[in-house]
């Protein structure tokens, strides 16, 4: 082996990191945040969260990115650090399907369709139909379907790389040499575990492992103590990014790495225990690719279920072995920047966080209207409590949505940030009208003057239509609802004509002198406000709607379904006219 094998062997490393990065990204992206969506609710039992850990590395294909995402959720108080034990466990069992793929390259005979099935032999097939999809293909789920194939064919063409960098290792003696010091199994953990802390990818190492036993000199009793020390290597990426989070995301990293030693000190100790007991004679034969894959697969599998009756264990051993600092932060992290690894995922917690302003915006605002009838210092203090945190929720998202939508995102969920950048504004503007309410209810309360009967009921029957349409908006935003959507608009109308007719009695009672000057300016400014606050809905509506069409003219839209007649605009706009107009007429 000579120096252009070793720049060929890194070569190799380097197409196959790559190729898993593309591929990866390919399969989240068709994922579409499906199994992110779930991860919250599936958590409850430990078996669903080990079938969720696995099925969301296998779409990811990187247990370390996972880890780094619990890190993340953790750190800002999105899950709590038991639900995300089963999850990584989870993905220990899910990484080894990358083992089995990458054994096909082992393949040797003479068999036409066992040859077919060689990855060497397919994947260039797969590079064409990939690249075909990316440039012909019209829809982004096709597009990243052709990208999962130049991915898989990158990452092939690098195994094969690496496979034909190490064969002539095989005739070398210095290398028999060498080998023959991981017969020690410490040793080959340490080997295992440091070469994938390095690399940062279990995949790679186990996969540079298959290419190294091609060569026909590993052994399995070189090879299983190399497999268990590169799950130990793995956490790497896990405590690197614990680094500067708060203790509970800490621990999720001390899980990791405490769930990993643990399952290969007892797996080890075992084995070997078994080994000088029954002298297992398979040890000293030579390993192939799926020999290394099974292995990789028993082992894992064999560690989560001994140590998942043990959650609770693992769970006390994290608390206990990380303690909370004496200068920690008590504020919480919105939406910690690690969960930018994945983008999808990162947008699902986005959604979730913007429906938690939204539904928090509209709270607050009617909190502030109950206090023009009936003031309350305590409920003042929660509304001015609140309001902070929904200027806060804007101003973090805002700045988390703009990051994200530099990263490679998909047509649609670029549509979504932009949505989602649009409506956020609109919520902590409702936040804003709220404590404009509180201002007239604090003077009024303050001068102890208070409207006339008539006011009064004006502004419940204006309030009455605004709660609907709020709830319309919230429910449309945080369902993704467009039918709920299309209401908004003809709702806001009829808002705009109650609180028109609304004025023009106030008109009347001023010069009947039935209201004073300085009651009919506050009157007015509950009116203004309870009017920019159904505005508000209607840009959410109407952003909604138009995002789904790919189009973000607001003004084009409404004039579009006024002037032509929309036939669902104009039966929602005449419904809610009866509701409210007729009635209150």
């Amino acid at each position: 082996m000579d120096i252009f094998s070793l720049f060929t062997l890194c070569g190799g490393l380097a197409f196959f990191l790559y190729g898993m990065s593309v591929m990866s990204s390919g399969l989240e992206k068709v994922a579409g945040g499906k199994l992110e969506k779930m991860l919250k609710t599936l958590t409850s039992n430990p078996v669903k969260s080990l079938a969720l850990g696995a099925g969301i590395t296998i779409a990811i294909q990187s247990s370390s990115a996972l880890t780094v995402m619990l890190v993340g959720l953790v750190n800002s108080g999105i899950m709590e650090l038991g639900q995300t034990i089963g999850i990584i466990m989870g993905s220990n069992v899910g990484t080894t399907l990358t083992a089995w793929i990458l054994s096909l390259s082992g393949i040797q005979s003479d068999n036409f369709f066992l040859m077919l099935i060689k990855p060497e032999s397919f994947s260039p097939i797969i590079a064409l139909i990939g690249i075909i999809m990316i440039m012909a293909a019209k829809s982004d789920k096709r597009k990243n379907i052709g990208r999962i194939m130049i991915g898989f064919s990158i990452l092939m063409y690098g195994m094969n790389l690496m496979s034909g960098a190490m064969k002539p290792l095989a005739d070398m003696p210095e290398f028999t040499k060498i080998l023959t010091a991981f017969t020690n199994p410490i040793l080959g953990v340490v080997i295992g575990a440091l070469f994938t802390g390095i690399i940062q990818s279990s995949a790679a190492s186990v996969g540079v492992l298959q290419a190294l036993s091609l060569t026909g000199g590993v052994t399995y009793g070189i090879a299983i103590p190399i497999i268990m020390g590169q799950n130990i290597g793995t956490c790497v990426t896990a405590l690197i990014s614990s680094i500067g989070v708060g203790t509970n995301a800490k621990r999720v990293a001390a899980v990791h790495i405490s769930f990993n030693l643990i399952g290969t000190a007892i797996f080890l100790t075992f084995f070997y225990i078994g080994n000088i007991i029954f002298q297992f004679k398979f040890l000293a034969n030579a390993i192939n690719p799926v020999g290394i894959a099974f292995c990789h697969t028993i082992f894992n599998i064999a560690t989560t279920l001994m140590l998942i009756p043990f959650i609770k264990v693992l769970e006390k051993i994290a608390i206990w072995s990380v303690k909370p600092s004496s200068r920690e932060e008590k504020d919480t992290v919105f939406l910690d920047e690690r969960l930018l690894l994945s983008p999808t995922f990162a947008l699902v917690e986005c959604e979730n966080m913007a429906g938690t302003m939204s539904v928090m915006a509209k709270k607050n605002f009617f909190r502030s209207l109950k206090m023009i009838n009936k003031f309350s210092q305590k409920r003042m203090d929660k509304i001015l409590r609140k309001e902070p945190r929904i200027d806060l929720y804007e101003d973090k998202l805002g700045t988390f949505l703009v990051k994200l939508s530099n990263k490679d995102l998909s047509e649609k969920d670029s549509h979504e940030v932009s949505k989602l950048l649009h409506c956020i504004s609109d919520f902590e503007r409702i936040g804003d009208h709220a404590v404009n309410i509180l201002e007239v209810a604090q003077e009024m309360n303050s001068k102890n003057i208070e409207f006339s009967q008539d006011a009064k009921d004006d502004i419940i029957a204006v309030t009455n239509a605004l709660s609907e349409i709020m709830d319309l908006t919230t429910d449309a935003f945080c369902e993704n609802d467009l039918e709920k959507a299309k209401k908004i608009e003809p709702l806001e109308q009829v808002i705009d004509i109650l609180i028109s007719e609304a004025k023009d009695k106030h008109v009347d009672r001023l010069q009947n002198g039935l209201c004073t000057i300085e009651l009919g300016f506050m009157f007015t400014e509950v009116m203004n406000n309870i009017e920019r606050v159904s505005d508000h809905c209607s840009n959410v509506g109407v952003c909604l709607i138009q995002v789904e069409k790919s189009q973000f003219d607001k003004h084009r839209y409404l004039h579009e379904i006024k002037t032509a007649g929309e036939s669902d605009f104009n039966k929602n706009f005449e419904d809610y006219k009866n509701k409210y107009l007729i009635r209150n007429n």
